[in-house]
């Protein structure tokens, strides 16, 4: 749990320095560090798989399967699921023991889904022991889910208009026509080439939510070019 209590630390310290991570996590683990409750619907977000098939064990109304030729339909024959990972792990104390009839597949789809919503539990505890040590967590359950990825990783989108509110211009004014001109061909940029350009004046791939967490600008300064005596002759 090493690294998640060291991936916490450098979550809160994200939020503290307010220099957004480049951090891509399943929607439900925000939610969990904001202490909200997950649902079936988190579960269909990240594996539509796993929860479609769970599904269909449960709802079988019109399907034709019955109690006679259940496991000839149902390629599963005990209480065990596959994980995150991919593993096939028991979704209760010797689930492997347990055997998957038609009439305990509720009890069977309701065990799957709290193993599958749980199983990070303790990885997500590691994560909030390390933000502790600089942040107050328990002030984390005052968030969204989507106001503590946007703390921790900022914008996922790097937008002209938030870069023309990070510019400084030295020699030269914001309506001159190599500045228009500079603009326009950002636009013309895909978010991953306007990444590119953030982290070359910056050293920084994401942008804080609030341009004014920003204390450092980029400069654009006008040079004007010296002419050699060599280029007269």
């Amino acid at each position: 749990m090493v690294q998640f209590r060291f991936l916490g630390i450098l979550m809160a310290v994200a939020i503290r320095t307010k220099k957004p991570l480049d951090l891509h996590l399943a929607p439900w683990v925000w939610k969990q560090l904001c202490c909200m409750p997950l649902a079936e619907a988190d579960l269909e977000e990240v594996d539509l798989l796993t929860y479609r098939t769970l599904q269909g064990i449960l709802h079988l109304e019109n399907s034709g399967i019955t109690a006679d030729n259940f496991h000839v339909m149902i390629p599963l024959d005990s209480f065990m699921a596959h994980s995150a990972d991919g593993r096939l792990v028991p979704v209760v104390p010797r689930g492997q023991s347990i055997s998957l009839t038609f009439s305990n597949r509720t009890e069977y789809v309701e065990r799957a889904l709290d193993y599958r919503l749980h199983e990070m539990d303790s990885q997500v505890d590691a994560v909030r022991e390390g933000m502790a040590t600089i942040i107050p967590v328990p002030l984390l359950s005052l968030l969204t889910a989507q106001q503590l990825e946007q703390l921790v990783c900022g914008l996922p989108e790097v937008s002209v208009e938030m870069l023309k509110k990070l510019v400084r211009y030295r020699d030269i004014t914001e309506n001159h026509q190599l500045i228009r001109w500079f603009w326009e061909s950002l636009e013309e940029f895909t978010n991953e080439e306007r990444v590119l350009f953030l982290r070359f004046v910056s050293g920084r791939s994401r942008l804080p939510s609030n341009p004014a967490d920003i204390s450092q600008k980029f400069q654009i300064i006008k040079v004007d070019r010296v002419r050699h005596h060599s280029e007269d002759l």
